[in-house]
């Protein structure tokens, strides 16, 4: 089958190599070709927009910043459905809100094309080796005939049930990520201040009940003083602005999630949108005039 991917980002750019690692024909897209060129050497080809992209493949892959994006990039003067013929497959790998992909998908169908969510969560060195989690949302049909192009990019693969049913859950997950990486960073900044050394105290809570993912990758980052895990504060609040969302529209209180937005909202005034997103940890060590710094820990993943 042949594969369309627009959006080579931090993350795109992997699962895309993953698809082409893995023998399938795939066209790329993105702004910036330069972020192609590793994938065009490797066997993928280029095309200049997504009408291009869509035109020449059985399935179109996006891999977007926000829904406002995505949506640009699918009917857009030279978006996918420009090009795309009927009965062909947009798979949205972007992390929507609910309302974005059946609002989007209901679009699409208008014109004979259906849709599949695929988001994925692990991080983005869980997609550089492949391994990462995929989500995937749609029709049983859609997602069994995809499977092994999602078993390509991804480790564990998962059908959340129909549209829109990905988007929820996969925001849960960034949601409890980013309460987690705050909670690291005030136990981190705890065990310091107490006067144990980070690298003992990083490896205690790794071996305790109070270990958490998070705590294992992308405190590593934070020790190292890089906090580069490819993920940004812009990305953060706006996937904290869908989980407060879906609070409000479920009736669920969302005590942690509200806090963590505000969190990351001071974290993004004070250095950023385009800032890795564990510099939240940042605004602990300013305010207590104490860095977490360790030797030994990677300055990426």
């Amino acid at each position: 089958m042949h594969y369309g991917f627009i959006g080579l980002g931090h993350l795109g750019r992997y699962l895309a190599g993953s698809l082409v690692k893995a023998g399938f024909e795939v066209t790329v897209n993105d702004l910036d070709r330069a972020n192609a060129e590793a994938l065009i050497a490797a066997g993928a080809g280029w095309a200049a927009d997504p009408r291009s992209v869509a035109a020449n493949a059985d399935a179109v892959i996006t891999c977007l910043p926000s829904p406002k994006v995505s949506e640009a990039v699918l009917s857009g003067p030279n978006g996918i459905l420009s090009g795309i013929r009927t009965g062909g497959t947009w798979i949205e790998m972007s992390t929507l809100s609910s309302d974005d992909v059946e609002r989007l998908a209901a679009f699409a169908a208008t014109k004979g094309v259906r849709m599949m969510e695929a988001p994925v969560t692990g991080g983005v060195h869980k997609a550089a080796s492949g391994e990462i989690t995929v989500i995937a949302g749609g029709d049983k049909d859609l997602f069994d005939l995809h499977r092994p192009a999602l078993e390509a990019m991804g480790g564990e693969i998962f059908h959340a049930g129909p549209l829109g049913k990905a988007a929820v859950i996969k925001v849960i997950t960034n949601m409890l990520a980013f309460i987690h990486l705050i909670a690291t960073g005030e136990a981190l900044m705890l065990a310091k201040k107490g006067g144990i050394d980070l690298t003992d105290a990083f490896n205690i809570i790794k071996a305790s009940s109070g270990n958490s993912f998070v705590h294992e990758t992308e405190g590593q980052v934070i020790l190292n003083g890089s906090y580069n895990i490819n993920f940004t504060m812009d990305l953060a609040v706006k996937d904290l602005g869908f989980a407060l969302g879906f609070g409000k529209e479920f009736g669920v209180p969302l005590d942690l999630a509200g806090h963590a937005m505000q969190t990351f909202i001071r974290a993004k005034a004070a250095y950023g949108g385009g800032a890795w997103s564990s510099q939240v940890v940042k605004l602990l060590e300013d305010a207590t005039g104490t860095d977490l710094r360790a030797p030994g820990f990677p300055a990426e993943l």
